[in-house]
């Protein structure tokens, strides 16, 4: 996979994640999230966390758009014997 590919998937995701990240905490507060483990995070933890699995969800979406836009000729295609 080439590099211009892989930044057409990240980018948008990164955006995508950082706008999900604004909209999530500018309404619920990080200290009231309750997560699992044996010691409360801080808040910087669940902004930290919060961000990577947003924008992990979003380049999932990003490549699946990718994979959807090969045309279909190009799949169809046998590899040179």
């Amino acid at each position: 996979m080439s590099g211009r590919k892989i930044m057409s998937i990240a980018w948008p995701a990164f955006l995508g994640a950082c706008l999900l990240e604004l909209l999530v905490f500018g309404l619920v507060d990080p200290q009231n999230v309750h997560l699992p483990g044996p010691t409360a995070w801080s808040r910087q933890a669940v902004y930290t966390a919060a961000f990577f699995a947003f924008w992990g969800v979003c380049m999932a979406s990003s490549a699946l758009t990718a994979l959807l836009e090969v045309p279909p000729a190009e799949v169809d295609r046998q590899p040179p014997r």
